[in-house]
């Protein structure tokens, strides 16, 4: 796997800052951002994707994205197309 750095919410400090990242190898985007709190994670248990369980695997989480990190998704968007070529 090799990462390419897309980059890091700017309205963040020096740590713990939500980060964009694409496998160049399979065009997956990886992020890193804040764990959501569990009002957040109980409303996406409530609102369900038709045809799937209620519940969030114990191999997935839920996490959110804070605005000022969508102008990097949408590079990272771009980056993972081009890999996936």
């Amino acid at each position: 796997m090799a990462l390419q750095f897309i980059g890091i919410d700017p309205e963040t400090g020096q740590s713990g800052s939500p980060t964009a990242w694409v496998d160049t190898d399979n065009g997956d985007i990886v992020l890193q951002s804040y764990t959501a709190d569990d009002d957040t994670r109980e409303q996406c248990v409530q609102n369900t994707a038709p045809g799937h369980d209620k519940g969030i695997p114990s191999h997935e989480t839920v996490i959110r994205i804070p605005v000022h990190l969508v102008p990097l998704l949408r590079e990272a968007c771009d980056a993972a197309e081009r890999a996936a070529l």
